[in-house]
């Protein structure tokens, strides 16, 4: 297939992205996934059960994740007041300090960006992001046509 598809384009650019995040991360002793937690965790608690799908992360890694920000004393985990189930996730005063780290890491980057795009362009991005998820998430309910080998 010689034209570029929707789907490589982002795969690739987002590969790019994280490898470069993850650099980032690094000259913090970090990781671009610890980062994106940290910047997922409401100060004020998150429910653990949210954090996945926020992050689009499956339970067992989001687990290894939290597990590793726990060590690190980055996070503690508690019950949750409103539903004795449920675990909140709090970001620590060392955690606080690394989300600060990361946020201004990623207003760095798009504001690299926005130096580079004009409104126009960066609003014609945004809808396009929209339509393409909008689209991948109408597409998992239908099923492809069995092609027939040939």
């Amino acid at each position: 297939m010689s034209k570029e598809t929707f789907d490589s384009v982002l795969r690739s650019t987002w590969h790019i992205v994280s490898k470069m995040y993850n650099k980032e991360a690094g000259k913090f002793d970090s990781t671009m996934a610890t980062g994106f937690a940290l910047l997922s965790i409401d100060p004020e608690g998150t429910p653990s059960t949210t954090l996945g799908p926020k992050m689009g992360i499956e339970p067992t890694s989001l687990s290894r994740l939290l597990n590793s920000m726990e060590e690190r004393k980055l996070i503690y985990r508690s019950q949750n007041p409103n539903d004795g189930r449920s675990i909140l996730v709090h970001l620590t005063p060392f955690g606080i300090n690394k989300r600060e780290d990361s946020k201004q890491v990623v207003i760095h980057f798009n504001s690299e960006i926005e130096k580079k795009l004009s409104p126009k362009k960066i609003k014609y991005f945004f809808e396009t992001i929209k339509c393409i998820k909008a689209t991948a998430e109408e597409f998992e309910h239908f099923t492809l046509p069995i092609l027939k080998a040939i």
